[in-house]
């Protein structure tokens, strides 16, 4: 059972790390909506989860060496590398920004949405968790 929350919790907060980075760019993107040449960014979430994913699970091999009894197992912090890629404007304006608001905001708001889902998910996993451990 363990295990299984480890895995869920582990997918989780991996999720929140790329959507915390996501957010970031898409918060520089708005931040410079008025800056000449600026030339709008994001991240492909998917691809950068599941990399997230990969590199988490070869961490989860490493072990630090524990000399008491007092030690705690912790785990290693996983850094996200992303690829940033350059979003393809539909009208690039006449001083070469090719940030468009109205798709920030959108893909902005969109991954609020989903960060919050991601936190409510925890929030009920642990609810459950809290449930059967008072029951038992």
């Amino acid at each position: 059972m363990f295990n299984k929350l480890d895995n869920f919790v582990n997918f989780h907060q991996q999720a929140l790390n790329v959507r915390e980075q996501r957010q970031n760019i898409l918060s520089a993107n708005i931040a410079n909506s008025d800056t000449p040449n600026y030339q709008a960014r994001d991240i492909d979430f998917n691809a950068e989860l599941n990399k997230a994913l990969k590199q988490q699970t070869s961490i989860n091999n490493l072990q630090l060496n524990i000399t008491s009894n007092r030690h705690m197992q912790t785990s290693i912090p996983v850094a996200i590398n992303q690829n940033l890629l350059y979003r393809i404007p539909y009208q690039v304006a006449a001083d070469g920004n090719t940030v468009e608001m109205d798709q920030e905001r959108t893909a902005f708001i969109d991954n609020s949405i989903h960060y919050q889902s991601n936190l409510t998910f925890l929030g009920e996993q642990f609810k459950n968790v809290m449930s059967v451990l008072q029951q038992g």
